[in-house]
């Protein structure tokens, strides 16, 4: 695949969105920015461009995905630097920062949400109704205690996922209704045509958030999981923001 191509192809699966957020950049940093950003794909924009500590390269980043090129701006290199003494993964720590939320700052009112046990661990998951993986990560939830669970009905797959949604939300019991489409494949009745739901708004805060499949899991430390994980997975994860401040 020519380089152009493969970088239209990423921009369009993080959907580029503007952080608000101006960073200064040294003047040598200024100058490769202006020298790369002509040699990617056509309307591309290079949100910054920052020196590395390692290997004299220099981190251009569209949206939350990262690249690199030397201060010439010769050459481009996709994919991960990872320090060989450590095994770190440092493009992986930096697009995982990049791809943060504040979870205080997701609309829950929006969401379903299930509680069990005292309900301390908590996840927002963006799942969509006709998604397999997401199945499969409800049964695995429904299999572990302890845990509060806000699930945005995120409609990206097929043209019903809305109708389906919209059916759920309008029922008179949304978890039971969900549990019962998504565990044992029962559907929701009908909803009634002046039933409101925020389909459009979640619609639109995936979009904002660059989720480009479903299941997405979200933490309460702001970090985020694409994909199902299983019930070990799961814990792991939760073990490791024991002693994390959630912001």
């Amino acid at each position: 695949m020519k380089l152009k191509h493969y970088i239209v192809a990423m921009s369009a699966a993080v959907m580029l969105v503007g952080t608000g957020l101006t960073i200064a950049q040294t003047p040598q940093e200024t100058a490769v920015k202006k020298l790369v950003e002509p040699r990617l794909a056509d309307g591309i924009k290079v949100d910054s461009v920052t020196k590395t500590p390692y290997a004299g390269l220099y981190e251009v980043r569209v949206g939350s995905e990262v690249l690199y090129t030397d201060e010439k701006a010769q050459y481009l290199f996709i994919g991960n630097v990872i320090d060989a003494k450590n095994g770190v993964n440092y493009t992986k720590a930096r697009t995982d920062d990049l791809s943060r939320v504040k979870f205080s700052d997701l609309p829950l009112e929006s969401a379903l949400k299930m509680v069990k046990g005292d309900g301390k661990r908590v996840i927002a998951v963006f799942e969509d109704p006709n998604c397999g993986y997401c199945k499969r990560l409800r049964k695995t939830l429904a299999g572990m205690d302890n845990i509060t669970v806000y699930t945005f009905m995120y409609n990206i797959l097929s043209e019903d996922s809305a109708v389906k949604s919209k059916n759920i939300w309008c029922s008179a019991d949304r978890n039971k209704a969900w549990e019962d489409w998504m565990l044992n494949g029962k559907a929701a009745a009908p909803a009634q045509s002046n039933c409101v739901t925020p389909n459009d708004k979640i619609l639109a805060l995936g979009q904002k958030l660059r989720v480009n499949g479903t299941p997405a899991i979200f933490f309460a430390d702001g970090s985020r999981v694409p994909g199902a994980l299983d019930a070990k997975g799961l814990e792991e994860k939760f073990a490791s923001l024991h002693n994390v401040k959630v912001n």
